[in-house]
């Protein structure tokens, strides 16, 4: 940002009238793109009403903003704002100056809480691309308020609102590939909370941790979120620790424990949750567990997934995490059966579920169990090309501490023991490649 830069801005700003100058300095809190309605929300009062906001954005539109052309659709097709830097650092200063900005900025913040709860509740009532489109789309402005040290006053006021924002967003991090963020974020906000942290903010600090390939360091938050739950009486986040405590074992290979855990989960969890994992994700993870060693217990458990207490069928991809996985799930029981072009297809299912969301460790796993997939049915080449393109993924995705959980490894050492029976090592390497260069998204979508 050039002086230039600043001093056009300085000029915009001074052929601005007293109500376009109050609304530039407003807007300025915004760190992305916005639409009418949040510029409402955030910006209205009484010297500015919220009836006149869109007579007066619109003349200050061409001085101040730019027109965005989001990769999400805005509110109703209406058009989205950005301000360049130039003009937001004038509208800061004086913003500032007039002394209003703690007040702006609190508003901005409570408007961050209340796009994180809305996605939260497109989540659970199974609006899932419309919820993670949303989480992303505002993500600059999230990403600000989930920064306590951004408050103009004391960090440890915001704290709650950073943690509330993080917890909110929960399927962002956890179902939506964004688990190094998300574990950086909550992080930074609990460090700086000065209460107890909630039951739920602890579950997901766990979860993140189990994400992030560290079961160990997962157990004693779960520890921890356990007391918070019945201190707080918080009986819906019992299900959700005993849910994250089957997810936990299942991870290391304890499968007779996490089909307990699972199934404790279910039995603790209303028809239809409000927050956090479904029954549906569930019954996908209680089949997912028992598809390698009871598979009559895991279709009953698929069937349950597919029926609701009145025996319609309610699931149809309503719970598209819980949708990916069960494909995985469903592929395992067909593999059993030797039915492998059903397998695969279901295999391939799941990778394309995941990665419409954007789950990195469900991609990884049913990338690997397509591959195995694959190879048994005779298309060694086509294993090998899934193979290092979800290596080339992993490493894009993880760091180099992350361990992947025991039923994908399962499936990687038995499809390498395979190839290598088939290739030799400078042509499984250059299939590899191959793979890596095409890539995860285009492999699904041809496998």
């Amino acid at each position: 940002m050039s002086p230039d830069q600043l001093a056009a801005a300085e000029r915009g700003y001074a052929r601005c009238g007293p109500a376009e100058r109050l609304l530039w300095e407003r807007l300025s809190v915004f760190e992305g793109a916005f639409g009418r309605e949040a510029v409402r929300e955030v910006c209205a009062s009484g010297t500015l009403p919220s009836e006149e906001i869109q007579t007066v954005l619109d003349r200050l539109a061409p001085l101040a903003l730019l027109p965005v052309d989001d990769l999400f659709d805005g509110e109703d097709g209406a058009p989205r704002y950005w301000m360049p830097h130039p003009m937001r650092a004038v509208g800061a200063r004086r913003l500032t100056e007039r002394g209003n900005r703690w007040a702006v900025v609190l508003h901005h913040r409570r408007w961050c809480v209340k796009l994180a709860r809305q996605a939260a509740d497109w989540w659970q009532s199974g609006r899932q691309v419309d919820a993670r489109n949303l989480a992303l789309r505002e993500l600059p402005d999230l990403a600000a308020a989930m920064d306590p040290t951004t408050a103009p006053l004391s960090p440890s006021a915001e704290a709650d609102t950073a943690v509330e924002i993080a917890v909110s967003l929960w399927f962002l991090w956890l179902a939506c590939g964004r688990v190094a963020e998300g574990r950086t974020r909550l992080r930074h906000a609990l460090s700086l909370h000065s209460g107890q942290p909630s039951a739920r903010a602890l579950w997901l600090a766990a979860y993140l941790e189990l994400e992030s390939g560290r079961p160990e360091d997962a157990d004693p938050l779960l520890v921890q979120a356990w007391a918070a739950a019945v201190r707080d009486g918080d009986d819906r986040c019992l299900a959700m620790l005993a849910h994250l405590r089957g997810a936990t074992a299942l991870y290391q290979g304890r499968t007779r424990e996490a089909a307990v855990e699972f199934r404790d989960a279910l039995s603790l969890m209303g028809e239809h949750p409000e927050f956090g994992p479904t029954r549906e994700l569930c019954w996908a993870a209680l089949a997912l567990t028992l598809s390698r060693t009871d598979p009559e217990a895991a279709q009953e458990a698929l069937d349950q997934l597919l029926l609701d207490t009145t025996g319609r069928r309610t699931w149809a991809g309503r719970d598209l995490w819980a949708d990916a996985w069960a494909h995985h799930a469903r592929a395992e029981l067909l593999a059993w059966d030797r039915e492998r072009e059903r397998a695969a297809e279901h295999a391939r299912r799941a990778l394309l579920g995941h990665l419409t969301l954007g789950s990195a460790v469900g991609a990884a796993c049913a990338a690997e169990l397509l591959a195995q997939m694959r190879v048994v049915g005779g298309r060694p080449a086509d294993g090998a090309h899934l193979l290092g393109a979800v290596d080339l993924f992993r490493a894009s995705v993880f760091d180099i501490s992350y361990r992947p959980a025991t039923y994908c490894v399962t499936a990687r050492v038995r499809v390498d023991e395979a190839l290598r029976a088939l290739f030799g090592e400078l042509e499984l390497r250059r299939a590899y490649e191959e793979g890596a260069r095409l890539g995860l998204f285009a492999l699904a979508g041809e496998a």
